[in-house]
């Protein structure tokens, strides 16, 4: 019997970190459509119809309960209503677990 000998061939290690962050930036550029929940509600055509100036639509949240953060219509956090100067913003409350987060796309 003869004993066989395997040649292996020698490479120079890859560089994933760059080849990571190469494709990391180009996935920096995508725009993504982030909306802000305050609640939902059902009504009937008959109904909205009789809307007018003044009309009020009650919600399916109570009054200070937590927003949903939504990114491409999937719920990535929580959060609260705050003031930016003038203008509303949303400070994040509570992040959504990424396992969740993949089982609701």
């Amino acid at each position: 019997m003869s004993e066989e000998t395997v040649e292996t061939e020698s490479r120079p290690a890859s560089k994933p970190d760059k080849i990571g962050s190469e494709k990391l930036k180009i996935l920096e550029s995508i725009e993504v459509n982030i909306s802000i929940e305050v609640g939902r509600t059902e009504m009937t055509i008959k109904d909205l119809l009789l809307l007018n100036e003044g009309s009020v639509i009650e919600l399916d949240r109570l009054a200070g309960e937590p927003l949903d953060i939504l990114v491409n219509g999937a719920i990535i956090a929580k959060g609260e209503v705050v003031m930016v100067g003038e203008r509303y913003g949303v400070r994040f409350t509570d992040i959504v677990d990424p396992e969740e987060r993949v089982e609701s796309v």
